[in-house]
């Protein structure tokens, strides 16, 4: 029986001997298992067994490459998606995934022919159409996109992405009531995106209505998460309206979320410098000039600066760079040569001043002059403009529309997730956790904390809702704790730590089923040790959530049909797992609140909040039970409660609360 045990392993974990011999099938199930919950590295491995036992098949090869796409090996994923539809032509996804694989090599007439071909064989994919529109604005080929755009409203009339493309399209070919009315609908469709609330903003400023672009940036601002663009372009609105101090109190708010901001940097200087804070605008120049050393107008303002506040040689090294640049900017005399008079630098400042006067008696000579600015009466310049008799005008970005967000805006680049608001993840004992500047809660229980101290597991138990992804070297030494510990169990076959260790070890390489068994064994050693019930619990859920994800991948597959209602059984037997865990441990408050989690997606929500509720009463600062119990009275209508939860999870450091308090909260004007 032990031969058998240990043969049957060395097998499995030893594909380079064995290639023919692996189950390809369950391997290729963990490999995507291992995807779909973002463990890129470790999938690649799998996958790479697959390819090497049966080289003929296309789906590896497609894997392989989308987890490739996601580590940013763009030539690798296209290689990959290649071999892929070279063995199977018919796979949409493989087409898909070449394309924005080739889109990030600027391969874009490459990414077209991908995306039309794939449209050949799905028709009405929204993704397909939404990518190829952008490959073309790109491309330049506006009626092209338009005529996509169309199509793609056609199939899904209240897709507002579509709508937003094609207003930046009207736009492009001067058609500003076409664009307003685009903007218009995606705005009747969906009043919470702060997208088309920015974009209709961006019209609002071409036409020079300040006013309304202000607002409408306003509620862009109210509806988004910390975004230093829609700042910005507020702070412009306002300029434009003499809201001086308005505009810079934007900028002061895009810096604190953008603190490397050229343009924030920039205009705030032009700004401090217009009301008399000269010192504050010299820092804002000279964090400008550190940025671009070679940033002529930021120098010449800094040196105007220094001249006001009485540093005249510091202001005359500025000018003298200037005019080195520009031996024709006659500004640039003028100012250095007050400033030589300052130093009482005589013969320098006579010296500017003839070039200045030479200058003039040139031009009523007929002599030719450098170009003047084609718009002078305009208070904005392009950033790329280097007509340095625009210093100082305000800096506005070259691309002024909303376009260059969605040109970039390219979908399909991770599998399908659910994008809408969703609570918080299920919490899970294991050894790693992503690392976080701003650590938002610590999580502890005594008991987990004891067994650490007795040094039973091969690393310390973290309790996380936040997993970390494996690297190679990680992937690895749980492979080779596997054999270990499978020594182990056959030494000491009723050691509960080691059967828990074990299946440790295969939920951090993704392979749920024999973490499942593992799990199973470890509470037959010891029925009353609650932590197997607790991480059996989670592997279920997890295999609950992917098997509903694949269903429905097949189920579109074939039948165009991707609706797939949950198995209540599937997390009834989460539910009992963790039922268990409070038996025996009434005081772990992660049960608790898996349990709710559990409970929610089963629509009972009432018994989810009375989970949640008795979290809260164990740990009153546990914010993500604050922020799912907060989804939850909002998904039963109690909008007022749940905000108030949502805002102490803000509170507690989980700021995405206040984007969903927003999206939630009507704005008042």
């Amino acid at each position: 029986m032990k031969y058998k045990l240990l043969n049957l392993l060395w097998i499995w974990m030893c594909p380079l001997f064995a290639w023919s011999q692996i189950n390809t099938d369950r391997v290729m199930a963990i490999g995507r298992n291992a995807l779909y919950f973002e463990d890129y590295v470790l999938s690649i491995q799998y996958f790479n067994q697959v390819i090497n036992a049966k080289p003929y098949l296309a789906d590896p090869y497609f894997f392989r490459g989308l987890a490739k796409i996601n580590l940013d090996d763009f030539q690798g994923a296209e290689k990959d998606c290649s071999e892929a539809i070279e063995r199977n032509p018919f796979v949409v996804n493989a087409y898909q995934i070449r394309g924005l694989a080739r889109i990030q090599q600027n391969n874009l007439s490459g990414a077209v022919e991908d995306y039309v071909k794939a449209l050949e064989f799905d028709p009405e994919n929204v993704t397909l159409w939404h990518n190829l529109a952008l490959c073309r604005i790109r491309q330049e080929n506006y009626e092209g996109a338009k005529n996509d755009l169309d199509r793609l409203i056609q199939i899904s009339p209240r897709y507002t992405k579509a709508y937003l493309m094609r207003g930046e399209v009207d736009l492009k070919q001067k058609d500003t009531l076409t664009a307003e009315t685009d903007f218009n609908r995606a705005l009747e469709i969906d009043r919470y995106d702060p997208d088309t609330w920015a974009a209709r903003a961006m019209l609002q400023l071409m036409r020079e209505k300040y006013p309304e672009a202000e607002k409408d940036l306003s509620q862009a601002i109210h509806l988004s998460v910390r975004n230093a663009g829609l700042y910005i372009n507020r702070a412009l609105s306002r300029y434009h309206q003499n809201n001086l101090r308005g505009a810079m109190a934007d900028y002061d708010l895009a810096l604190d979320m953008d603190p490397n901001n050229f343009i924030g940097h920039y205009n705030r200087g032009l700004l401090r410098a217009q009301v008399g804070d000269d010192n504050r605008a010299i820092e804002d120049f000279n964090f400008v000039i550190e940025m671009e050393p070679d940033n002529m107008m930021a120098i010449f303002n800094r040196g105007l600066l220094l001249d006001q506040t009485g540093d005249y040689r510091g202001a005359i090294k500025d000018y003298s760079t200037v005019i080195e640049e520009y031996p024709n900017f006659l500004v640039g005399y003028q100012y250095r040569a007050a400033a030589r008079k300052k130093i009482g630098d005589v013969k320098g400042a006579d010296a500017d001043e003839f070039k200045v006067l030479k200058a003039h008696l040139d031009q009523q000579n007929g002599v030719k002059q450098p170009a003047a600015d084609k718009d002078e009466n305009s208070r904005t310049r392009k950033k790329s403009d280097k007509n340095m008799n625009n210093y100082r005008k305000i800096v506005v970005a070259d691309n002024e529309g909303a376009e260059e967000k969605y040109k970039n805006d390219y979908r399909g680049r991770v599998q399908d997730r659910n994008v809408n608001i969703v609570p918080q993840p299920m919490f899970v004992l294991t050894y790693y956790e992503k690392y976080s500047d701003v650590k938002q809660q610590g999580h502890y229980y005594k008991f987990i904390d004891d067994l650490n101290a007795r040094r039973l597991y091969p690393a310390m138990l973290l309790i996380t809702n936040d997993e970390a992804a494996l690297n190679e070297e990680q992937a690895q030494k749980h492979f080779a704790s596997i054999d270990e510990q499978t020594t182990a169990i056959v030494n000491a076959p009723n050691d509960v730590h080691k059967r828990f260790a074990r299946a440790l070890d295969f939920y951090l390489v993704q392979d749920l089923e024999n973490a499942l068994t593992d799990l199973n064994e470890a509470i037959k050693c010891e029925p009353n040790y609650f932590l197997p019930y607790f991480n059996r619990a989670m592997v279920r859920y997890k295999q609950v959530e992917y098997q509903k994800v694949t269903r429905e991948y097949e189920a579109k597959e074939r039948l165009g049909d991707s609706k797939i209602a949950v198995q209540t059984s599937d997390l009834g037997m989460v539910k009992r797992d963790l039922d268990k865990v409070i038996e025996l441990a009434p005081d772990f408050v992660y049960a608790y609140y898996n349990r709710g989690n559990v409970l929610s997606s089963l629509k009972d929500y009432r018994a989810a909040i009375e989970d949640y509720d008795r979290a809260i009463e164990l740990d009153a600062n546990f914010a993500d039970a604050y922020y799912n119990r907060g989804l939850t009275h909002i998904f039963l209508g109690n909008n007022r409660q749940g905000i108030q939860d949502l805002s102490k999870a803000g509170e507690l450091g989980l700021y995405s609360a206040y984007n969903v308090i927003k999206r939630f909260t009507e704005r008042v004007e």
